[in-house]
């Protein structure tokens, strides 16, 4: 079998349909889309419009709250640490950071941090430097005879307006003089 000879399975792909080619294509003239109205016209946005009816969007109460603000971890268990460790993937003598996670193959995308999850069992010591931890991992390391350092990352600075400038002083007058004039 050559490169030019390849072909998709039978029934696999399909001709595209070819509008306004004639009254014998079946789709001429007015191309599928009727005869008059705003969706035979261009520029139509009809995507949500119910024909004057109260839209399903408004007919339905509004639901939860979305923080906008909430930090999002990235989950990291102690069994893929241990295996990690088991693998040689990871050194216990040097302490697991972001770049040594990273290197290990254990976080793609650390996102707003990463969280220590419980799940699996610990037992080389480790020294781990992460951003979270729940408490039942935090106790599995020290058990391991291991060490959990949390890191404080600093929040970017916050945008404000800065406060408008003062308005110049009025140039001063001359003082009165003193002469009785």
């Amino acid at each position: 079998m050559k490169l030019n000879e390849l072909t998709p399975s039978p029934g696999s792909t399909k001709a595209r349909k070819r509008i306004g080619r004639g009254i014998g294509s079946g789709s001429g003239k007015t191309s599928g889309k009727g005869h008059k109205g705003q969706k035979a016209r261009s520029g139509v946005a009809v995507r949500t419009f119910e024909g004057g009816q109260m839209p399903i969007y408004r007919r339905l109460p509004k639901r939860g709250f979305k923080n906008p603000f909430a930090k999002v971890y990235a989950p990291l268990n102690l069994d893929r640490l241990q295996d990690a460790v088991d693998a040689g993937k990871l050194d216990p003598s040097q302490p697991v950071n972001l770049a040594a996670l990273r290197k290990a193959g254990l976080i793609s995308k650390p996102l707003d941090g990463i969280r220590l999850l419980a799940r699996g069992e610990l037992s080389a010591p480790l020294t781990i430097e992460v951003d979270s931890a729940s408490k039942t991992a935090a106790a599995a390391v020290e058990k391991a005879g291991g060490k959990l350092v949390l890191i404080e990352r600093k929040a970017p600075p916050v945008k404000t307006k800065r406060a408008p400038k003062p308005a110049p002083a009025a140039a001063a007058a001359p003082a009165p003089s003193e002469s009785g004039e």
